[in-house]
């Protein structure tokens, strides 16, 4: 039985409780993987910790309600932990950090990642800012304490993209991806296409909840940065840096600029590109024209795509969902599995 305490409870961490209460029998039948959420700290919910483990609808309503307030007391039960206490003071052993993106320093959740590794406790996230700046250290801090830490989450949601590369992809060397890794700006686009103006576009995408009410970070690029660096240093074994990498958002782009590359038969799409050679790294995220032919040029909605470039078996594309609590949900799942499939072979 894995026991496990969340940091932060949004879109994503509820997405994984859903999981749990929908599917829970099902992976412990099929997988005997077991797992129970003892403890969840948020700096505006509140906070939860009961031995046994909280009653995931009762958690899953509280949390909905925007606090944890309306969880039923029980004996047991202890409340008002901040998630630092709550990391040291459970006896959670994975770690599931789930809280907001920081690009320019990855706090609170780089504390909240090195904390519970310095304890021994494995970590598992979705959050892009510590892997996306500290991967490197991370990475060394959890085999230092024989602990893991999986991260699957922080690029395409539930589809694999670092799974894929890691483990199918694994005896290849790769040596580039490139790839639509924001599904908000693929949304627009696709949006512009069908003759919305830019600015309509984004108010759909904000009202369908695709973007933020502050947009930059989509829009202009630093999101796909941000993935970016995280396939380069996790999949490619770099040790790319934000200033390393050219960025251009879509701001810029009319509806005449659409109108002329669908006249040539080509689309509009946000790209982000790494690629290494023997005279060094390009790195880049850019609008770009794509003829038809190409895989990434066929992505509607907020699809995301990734091809990476490898000596063995040569291009290889992945499609499927970037985003959206029940598959970040899955890529948090997913990452337990792996952590569990680890521990059945250390038991052989």
């Amino acid at each position: 039985m894995y026991r496990l305490a969340l940091i932060g409870f949004g879109n994503v961490g509820q997405g994984l409780a859903q999981i749990l209460l929908k599917k829970g029998e099902l992976l412990e039948r099929r997988y005997g993987f077991k797992a129970s959420i003892v403890a969840v700290a948020t700096l505006r919910k509140g906070s939860l910790y009961h031995p046994t483990g909280l009653d995931l609808q009762a958690l899953l309503a509280a949390g909905q309600a925007g606090s944890f307030d309306s969880y039923p007391t029980t004996p047991g039960l202890i409340r008002g932990r901040d998630p630092l206490a709550t990391i040291r003071a459970t006896d959670a052993d994975v770690v599931v950090e789930t809280t907001y993106t920081n690009f320019q320093t990855a706090e609170p959740a780089l504390t909240h990642v090195c904390t519970a590794l310095e304890l021994g406790k494995h970590v598992i996230t979705a959050n892009k800012g510590p892997v996306a700046l500290a991967y490197h250290e991370i990475a060394a801090l959890a085999a230092r304490k024989q602990a893991f830490f999986g991260c699957e989450g922080t690029v395409m949601g539930g589809t694999p993209a670092l799974r894929l590369a890691r483990m199918s992809l694994a005896g290849c060397t790769i040596s580039g991806a490139r790839g639509v890794i924001n599904g908000t700006t693929n949304f627009i686009l696709t949006q512009m296409e069908q003759g919305q103006s830019y600015a309509d576009a984004l108010a759909e995408a904000q009202r369908l909840g695709y973007a933020e009410a502050d947009p930059s970070g989509d829009v202009e690029g630093y999101d796909a940065l941000g993935k970016l660096v995280i396939l380069a240093n996790t999949v490619m074994g770099l040790t790319l840096k934000f200033d390393e990498v050219t960025r251009q958002g879509i701001t810029h782009l009319t509806p005449e600029d659409i109108r002329a590359a669908q006249a040539d038969n080509m689309r509009w799409k946000l790209i982000a590109s790494v690629k290494t050679s023997p005279a060094g790294t390009t790195a880049y995220v850019r609008p770009e024209r794509l003829p038809l032919s190409d895989p990434l040029a066929n992505l509607d909605g907020s699809t995301n795509a990734i091809t990476y470039l490898t000596d063995l078996v040569g291009a290889v594309t992945l499609v499927g969902s970037g985003a959206g609590p029940e598959p970040t949900g899955f890529a948090l799942l997913s990452d337990l599995l792996e952590l569990h499939s680890q521990d059945l072979l250390r038991k052989l």
